[in-house]
């Protein structure tokens, strides 16, 4: 039988909240037609679609990342200012279209006041200046008697965004990216570009530019702008995306060992970087592109029909994130409608497809301390990882509640598991709740005709001792909650 063995004393640190971030790029139908769509009968009189809207507010969303992705390597912000009449039309270079620069700055403060998020914006280290990113802080947080923070004004908007999370670029490594630079050439600039952003606003934090692919070379990208920034930026940005292109389950659900290895790596390199650090600062880690993708394409390689096998996939980056509480501390889910999304629309209708699902359920029901939570299950092989683990773990508690939620990953493909859990410091009431996350099988998808064929079920359980033994059903998500029934 396996084991799931918690002790609220065994604490990581507290998990940021801004780790179930989210993410929108000019890109396929994610902002037009997506969040934004004037005219529609869904819309309100912003444009903002009222059925997404209400979505995205069940995500609790705490943070947006926007304009990019490789769309901010071509952007100019200044285009997607001022009266609409006049915002020039561009040719758009990184995802081959035509941008309308319809929804700019503004707008996007707007929608993420209306949704109830705070803003991220990541500058343009591509083809833009470090004049142009100076610019836009001002814009965006000046106070002052000057000619941005006055553009603001003039443009309806009196009071300071107040913007604090500031990218530095976005995938500079990548050879794809409009302005590619090698390590040590985006490292001296992004430098630069960071001392006039702070001097603009001392209070904002700056995210930079690391690696977006996971071996060698980008490693050692990643040092270099580790090495070079570490007293100026807070965080280093990370990208990852995962598939079953191959359609080997067990493969796919071996990718936790994929993620593992890659922010273990990533810690070490931040680890080594505090000797460089005047003040012996240490960065913290910004996951802020990261999903599943192309395991079951639509209409259009972004806009796909996830399955259950992608939630589980999901749930898996989730746990990652909360066992290393203490290193990552904002993660942005890609992206939040049409394009890669939990979110998808129609003209005339939207759904909410198998990934929503733990996005939802990690945000609004994990606690807020990180726990460091023992597990002991059989495994099953894969080519790529070794032996793997069945069950995939993350814990977590709430103090002010002396509540525990243990969240557990079944990805025995057939197999219901057997798991003995046990709180190794105090009692458990005699109570709890289980919310499930499952589907008729690995296939299962949500669409517009077939809402709710993977949902979260909710249900209360006994907890008749401590320990106690929980039924774990095949390819499943899992998060159990108890009570201590004594203070801590």
């Amino acid at each position: 039988m396996a084991t799931i063995a918690i002790d609220t004393r065994r604490r990581i640190d507290a998990i940021d909240p801004n780790i179930y971030g989210n993410f929108i790029e000019h890109l396929g139908r994610c902002i037009y037609g997506g969040v934004y769509d004037p005219g529609s009968p869904l819309s309100d009189e912003r444009g903002f679609r009222k059925d997404v809207m209400e979505a995205v507010q069940r995500l609790r969303v705490p943070n947006l990342r926007w304009p990019g992705g490789n769309f901010v390597s071509g952007y100019h912000w200044m285009d997607g200012i001022g009266s609409k009449e006049n915002r020039p039309r561009r040719m758009e270079l990184a995802w081959h279209t035509v941008e309308t620069n319809q929804f700019g700055t503004d707008e996007f403060i707007e929608y993420c006041r209306a949704v109830g998020t705070e803003p991220f914006i990541c500058v343009n280290m591509g083809s833009g200046t470090m004049d142009e990113a100076q610019n836009w802080v001002e814009y965006c947080n000046g106070s002052e008697d000057t000619y941005y923070a006055n553009l603001r004004r003039q443009n309806g908007h009196e009071e300071p965004y107040g913007v604090k999370q500031w990218g530095l670029g976005n995938e500079v490594s990548g050879s794809w990216q409009i302005g590619h630079k090698e390590a040590d050439e985006y490292a001296r600039a992004a430098l630069e570009f960071a001392k006039v952003m702070k001097w603009v606003d001392p209070n904002i934090q700056l995210i930079a530019c690391g690696s977006c692919h996971q071996d060698a070379d980008d490693m050692t990208f990643n040092r270099v702008v580790v090495e070079k920034l570490i007293d100026i930026a807070e965080y280093l940005s990370i990208h990852m995306y995962v598939n079953n292109r191959d359609d080997n389950y067990y493969e796919y659900m071996g990718t936790s060992e994929h993620i593992e290895k890659y922010i273990r790596a990533v810690r070490g390199i931040i680890d080594g970087a505090v000797y460089h650090s005047r003040h012996g600062k240490k960065m913290k880690i910004a996951f802020d592109e990261w999903n599943a993708t192309y395991s079951f394409p639509h209409e259009h390689p972004h806009h796909q029909r996830y399955t259950l096998e992608d939630a589980l996939v999901v749930g898996m980056f989730l746990n990652a994130f909360i066992r290393h509480a203490d290193a990552i501390k904002i993660a942005n889910m890609a992206q939040l409608v049409n394009v890669i999304p939990p979110i998808f629309t129609s003209p005339e209708d939207m759904f909410l497809q198998t990934i929503f699902y733990p996005l939802e359920l990690y945000t609004c029901e994990n606690g807020t301390v990180a726990l460091d939570a023992y597990c002991d299950c059989e495994t099953f092989e894969t080519k790529r990882y070794g032996k793997v683990p069945y069950l995939d773990v993350s814990a977590s508690f709430e103090p002010d509640r002396n509540r525990i939620s243990i969240s557990v990953i079944n990805r025995h493909l057939t197999d219901t598991i057997p798991v003995t859990i046990e709180n190794q410091h105090g009692g458990l009431a005699d109570k709890g709740t289980l919310f499930e996350i499952n589907g008729e099988d690995i296939k299962t998808v949500n669409d517009f005709k077939e809402k709710g064929n993977v949902v979260t079920q909710k249900r209360e359980i006994n907890v008749p001792s401590n320990p106690f033994v929980l039924e774990l059903p095949p390819h499943s998500i899992s998060m159990v909650q108890a009570f201590l029934n004594v203070t801590m």
